[in-house]
């Protein structure tokens, strides 16, 4: 068997767009991000909890920024109905094509958010190890 499983696409994207936070401030805020984004989409559902990402974006906040942008590269290729990498230049971004979702739609990509959210702890979990330690 040559292919890979979905499952293990969304290791191999998280892991390599975590892997690339190497600064030691950029990791003290990108992993509370990280840890807080998918409890975020349980209690108030994708789109709320990507407009609240999208804020601190706005508020030049660099770790909503790479995270908002991991994301959005996970999700872009996972291929998704109304998230391709068009309709996402089109609508302003991930939270703006998020929001124009279909309900369908809409609960898959909160589905597959969710997949790739623990694949980012999971990363997270394993590439930030010294910081962990330090605030033990």
């Amino acid at each position: 068997m040559t292919g890979q499983t979905r499952e293990q696409q969304r290791a191999l994207d998280a892991y390599s767009r975590v892997r690339t936070v190497e600064d030691p401030a950029l990791r003290a805020d990108y992993k509370p991000r990280v840890n807080g984004l998918g409890a975020a989409v349980l209690r108030d559902g994708l789109a709320a909890a990507l407009a609240f990402l999208e804020r601190d974006v706005g508020r030049n906040n660099e770790a909503a920024r790479r995270l908002l942008g991991d994301l959005t590269w996970c999700v872009e290729r996972a291929r998704l109905p109304g998230l391709s990498a068009r309709d996402l230049k089109e609508k302003q971004g991930l939270p703006g094509a998020v929001r124009e979702l279909e309900l369908d739609a809409y609960m898959l990509a909160t589905r597959e958010s969710l997949r790739l959210l623990v694949w980012f702890r999971r990363a997270v979990q394993a590439t930030f190890p010294a910081e962990e330690r330090a605030d033990a």
